[in-house]
């Protein structure tokens, strides 16, 4: 018999998010420049923050590769940060091999189809309440956020409130 999601959430050590369309709405505006802006949750960046802070493994794997993502990431605490991922599955891998990952403790968020081979390997698969078909298709979790709305914060709290990780973190910044 197959795991409910909430008797996956204690054993979760590992969080990556895809970024456009988990942690952004999937919008972007292009500028004259060609530059594409993108906008982030605040309170996907404090779970994101506050999960750092806890311990847990935070890793970002996108298609995208705006510079200014990396920049924001990075100031969060998080050091995995993969941009202009078109396979997921290589940096996916690359992860596996360089933390030693079992895939049971792995937590993957992602939205559309390039999110789909990664979300296979993983042992708990989720999305936004916005993700495509076929991804909620193989989602163990499909949060009630939309991406960009918080569907980042949602999943990172539940799985820091079951392993008794949340109330500690509150001294954590916004940033």
């Amino acid at each position: 018999m197959e795991k409910s999601y909430k008797e996956i959430l204690p054993q979760i050590d590992t969080l990556i998010f895809d970024v456009d369309g988990v942690l952004t709405n999937g919008i972007v505006t292009v500028m004259p420049d060609g530059q594409l802006i993108r906008n982030m949750n605040i309170k996907d960046g404090y779970a994101l923050k506050a999960a750092v802070k806890a311990g847990f493994r935070v890793c970002i794997i996108s298609g995208g590769k705006n510079e200014g993502v990396r920049t924001r990431l990075s100031n969060l605490g998080i050091t995995d940060i993969y941009l202009g991922a078109h396979n997921k599955t290589e940096q996916y891998n690359e992860l596996v091999n360089k933390y030693h990952l079992k895939s049971e403790n792995v937590l993957y968020m992602g939205d559309d189809i390039p999110d789909y081979p990664v979300m296979k390997l993983v042992g708990m698969p989720c999305s936004p309440s916005d993700g495509a078909r076929e991804i909620q298709q193989v989602a163990k979790y499909i949060s009630d956020k939309k991406g960009g709305e918080g569907c980042a914060r949602d999943i990172i709290e539940q799985v820091m409130r079951v392993q008794k990780k949340w109330d500690d973190n509150f001294d954590a910044q916004y940033d």
